[in-house]
């Protein structure tokens, strides 16, 4: 039994998601310049200061801050926990690992998001699809090679924030129906300020002007990012969405090698390929051939335009 697309609803999703895709990779841009003359709790602390104060600013375009008013507090609770482990696990991840290798490992959540809407969400997911899932965990073996030493505890810290990333895009989605989506962006940073705030003072350095830049721009991003994932997510199913944020690879990849010279092996290229294609399956049984096509297209389209740059710039 496929998935019902949502009609009208699937286009804003899409477009939500994509908005908060990029959003979320030019704030892992940020961090990673950041991270390496920063601390990680000032990182976490001054971004989640801005993200909130943008809320603020544009609080009365998303119903005013009566829209933060809400009667499930447990809930809000548990996404601002989830958000901590988040934030913390995959940024103090990017602080010793290649932004693609982190990145790769992150986007696993797609695969628990679609695990996890089975128990939480009552949505069918047939066997085949359980399969999808278990080759696309058999991706990060292939990343990590047990055994080889890159299975370390930033590994684990990304793969931790991975899960609780899907624990928050499955509450956006359970919540979708009573809670704003003002309301569901804005809790969400309490915990990760809380907690930075805690050790802030023993780690914090004055930001020169680069830095306060850097910090304004991921605080904006991280906000965009928020904006646009918990504005998906909401319109459409998780497992029908979740494969569009593996995009963020080709962007991730791309980055990394232009600006800090880093290059994936074949075992990364090789494990992000069995995550990306359990991903496209995974939407292929839910959805049918012809928009799984569609995405397949699209990161057709942008790997050729990344290869032609790249052999441009061997041969200027």
């Amino acid at each position: 039994m496929k998935i019902q697309l949502p009609g009208d609803s699937l286009g804003p999703a899409i477009a939500f998601l994509l908005f908060g895709v990029a959003c979320g990779l030019a704030l892992d841009l940020c961090a990673k310049a950041l991270l390496a003359d920063y601390s990680l709790e000032q990182f976490v602390f001054l971004r989640s200061i801005v993200g909130l104060l943008f809320f603020l600013l544009v609080a009365r375009w998303y119903g005013g801050l009566s829209s933060l008013k809400s009667a499930l507090w447990p809930w809000h609770l548990l996404r601002t926990f989830l958000a901590t482990g988040s934030m913390f696990g995959f940024f103090y991840g990017l602080m010793y690992m290649p932004l693609v290798n982190a990145l790769t490992l992150a986007f696993t959540a797609p695969l628990i998001v679609t695990a996890l809407s089975v128990p939480l969400l009552g949505e069918h997911v047939g066997w085949r699809r359980w399969l999808a899932v278990i080759i696309g965990f058999a991706g990060v073996l292939i990343i990590l090679r047990p055994g080889t030493g890159l299975f370390n505890f930033a590994a684990i810290a990304v793969l931790g924030s991975a899960v609780c990333y899907a624990g928050l895009a499955i509450t956006a989605r359970k919540l979708a129906a009573t809670e704003s989506s003002f309301a569901l962006s804005v809790y969400v940073l309490i915990g990760p300020l809380m907690a930075s705030t805690l050790t802030i003072r023993e780690n914090y350095a004055t930001p020169d002007a680069s830095g306060w830049l850097l910090f304004v721009m991921a605080g904006l991003c991280s906000a965009g990012a928020w904006i646009g994932v918990v504005g998906g997510y909401r319109r459409a199913p998780p497992a029908l969405l979740a494969p569009l944020e593996y995009t963020a690879l080709i962007g991730a990849a791309a980055a990394g090698y232009w600006i800090w010279n880093e290059v994936p092996d074949r075992w990364v290229v090789a494990g992000a390929l069995t995550i990306i294609g359990s991903g496209l399956f995974i939407v292929h049984r839910e959805i049918g051939e012809a928009l799984a096509t569609r995405y397949l297209r699209v990161f057709t389209v942008i790997a050729d335009a990344i290869i032609a740059r790249r052999h441009g710039r061997y041969t200027d």
